[in-house]
């Protein structure tokens, strides 16, 4: 079964972050990524522009509407996922909790139900 890890953090928080700490980061996630693939559980994974960047359309009234940045003010934003093959929850937890995204914020599991 695939599921979707979500990485929430706080985008404040990264943008003040010094450059050692970020790459620091970004050699923790590329190490991560590695063990997904090598265990054969990867299937896709990136990482997101800031939610300032994003665009939200919603359909009213038979009116559609598009606004620009984050739909909701809140302490942590979507940074990036990542869509693996786990034979169950449990194991999709414990990649979950693995992430170096825990670290910095939080994590949320989703499974992805076919179409």
């Amino acid at each position: 079964m695939q599921y979707m890890l979500l990485i929430y953090q706080n985008e404040a928080a990264m943008q003040q972050a010094r450059e050692r700490d970020i790459n620091e980061m970004m050699g923790a996630y590329g190490a991560y990524t590695k063990a997904m693939i090598d265990a054969g559980v990867f299937v896709k994974g990136d990482r997101l522009d800031r939610s300032a960047n994003g665009t939200t359309v919603r359909a009213e009234g038979g009116k559609t509407k598009v606004l620009n940045g984050p739909y909701a003010e809140t302490k942590e934003q979507l940074g990036g996922y990542y869509i693996i093959e786990a034979k169950d929850l449990d194991a999709a937890l414990s990649w979950a909790a693995r992430c170096p995204g825990t670290q910095y914020g939080v994590m949320e599991v989703r499974p992805i139900l076919a179409m």
